[in-house]
């Protein structure tokens, strides 16, 4: 729900009473705030894991998924920079510019001034850190410890070399604390390794980890060990490579559990799981990394949903994801649309933040969806806005507006047809009509081109 169409200013009053409802939290008491881990795979398409039904093996994703809970409808962008925008700011990044990834030697950025989740969280007295991708600032001056992270560790570019650690045309975009340094080692190792070493640091605070992996994205690069078990099973390589890379990611969660759970840590923190956009298709470039990767002709899977990253159909903006907070939440599965524009509100009202209408949030507190209270919140109304195409949900009746000269708009009701086979707009006009205004709206809270 838009924040015009649901405010979500709410008194101090309101959030300590919300906050003594959660099972394990004691109102107005900070101690019994949770840990918060959030767990960013990229490119992960639909089909990618094994609670899918996928071809590769994620032993630590499935068992996290079946104790928690499996959010069947999670929506995100179709690629990466607006996933995390929205994620971390609780608002659509189309009103701040960002309509596709920060790319190249780009200067834009999250703009200084904009609330976060890290900052609010901060203000809640939680240890703050973001280790792997960052992607909302591609130079030291913007990276994370701007926007209220006080750990920062990981690149700041949308892809990197899986070992160089550089992006794609050369530069540099490995740091620490956002001052670049040099290290060894694959990504997904050293990204974990990192956050092992923060969940091992004795401290009276709580924690909110962001924890942003480098793969499934191209490169895929991936050691013997991960590839071997898919030899005979994925005949072709470069879907083995992805393979790989997935089953190295679950790994690495893997470690995060354990040590959250050898840490005494694991009932009282809260682990969301997502990936940023849905899986690509393939990749081929003979230009990027001075042509030493790819090409892949296939890589990720979003069966049985249409379409891949960069779309909006559903395999583009439709992932996998869970909750788990282990004796709190699950095990069950939620049907109803949940946004990347929901964890802000949500995960302030954990920490008993009051959330001020300046901050202009658009998703909705969905506590209550988690603990299973199907009626306690209002259906979600959705837009993406990429700078060519534009695309509004409201309920099942999903609008899709193409920027091609002369495309006409598609019109499907994914609560009958999820893998929108069937365009109903020449069907249904007066639909047509009535979500055009509601996009209409949307659109005219996104800043001016000009501006």
């Amino acid at each position: 729900m838009t924040a015009s169409r649901l405010p979500l200013c709410v008194s101090a009053l309101v959030v300590v009473a919300l906050l003594a409802a959660l099972p394990g939290a004691r109102a107005g008491e900070s101690k019994a705030a949770p840990n918060i881990l959030v767990v960013i795979a990229d490119d992960l398409g639909w089909h990618d894991v094994g609670y899918h039904d996928s071809d590769i093996k994620t032993p630590t994703l499935d068992k996290l998924a079946a104790a928690g809970v499996r959010l069947e409808r999670h929506y995100v962008c179709p690629t990466c920079s607006p996933t995390r925008a929205g994620l971390l700011t609780g608002r659509n990044p189309s009103r701040f510019g960002i309509h596709g990834p920060i790319s190249d030697r780009s200067t834009d950025s999250l703009p200084a001034k904009t609330r976060t989740l890290a900052q609010t969280l901060k203000e809640r007295g939680y240890v703050t850190a973001l280790f792997g991708k960052w992607h909302l600032g591609l130079r030291p001056e913007v990276g994370p410890r701007r926007y209220g992270f006080d750990q920062t560790y990981g690149y700041f570019h949308g892809q990197i070399d899986q070992y160089t650690h550089r992006y794609k045309n050369g530069d540099r975009s490995w740091h620490r604390n956002d001052e670049f340094v040099d290290e060894k080692g694959h990504a997904t190792d050293l990204i974990a390794d990192e956050a092992v070493r923060f969940l091992t640091t004795k401290r009276k605070e709580p924690f909110f980890l962001w924890v942003g992996f480098s793969v499934p994205h191209h490169p895929v690069q991936e050691e013997e060990k991960w590839l071997a078990p898919y030899k005979e099973s994925i005949k072709d390589p470069s879907r083995r490579l992805y393979a790989a890379s997935v089953a190295h990611l679950d790994a690495a969660v893997g470690r995060l559990v354990e040590t959250l759970a050898k840490r005494d840590l694991l009932d009282n923190t809260l682990i969301l799981f997502t990936s940023d956009n849905g899986g690509q298709r393939d990749y081929a470039s003979k230009t990027e990394y001075e042509g030493k990767h790819g090409p892949y002709p296939t890589l990720g899977d979003n069966r049985p949903l249409r379409g891949w990253k960069g779309e909006m159909y559903e395999g583009g903006i439709r992932v996998p994801a869970f909750v788990s907070w282990p004796g709190k939440l699950g095990p069950r599965a939620v049907e109803q649309a949940v946004s990347y524009l929901d964890w802000f509100p949500t995960f302030a009202r954990l920490a008993g933040a009051e959330v001020e209408a300046g901050w202009k949030l658009e998703g909705r507190d969905v506590g209550p969806l988690l603990r299973g209270d199907k009626q306690a919140v209002a259906a979600a109304t959705l837009y993406w806005n990429d700078g060519r195409n534009r695309a509004i949900l409201d309920g099942d009746w999903k609008l899709i507006v193409p920027g091609r000269p002369g495309a006409p708009p598609e019109l499907y009701d994914l609560g009958a047809d999820s893998a929108e086979k069937t365009d109903l707009a020449e069907k249904k006009p007066q639909r047509v009509e009535e979500l055009k205004k509601l996009l209409a709206a949307q659109q005219k809270l996104d800043p001016s081109p000009s501006k």
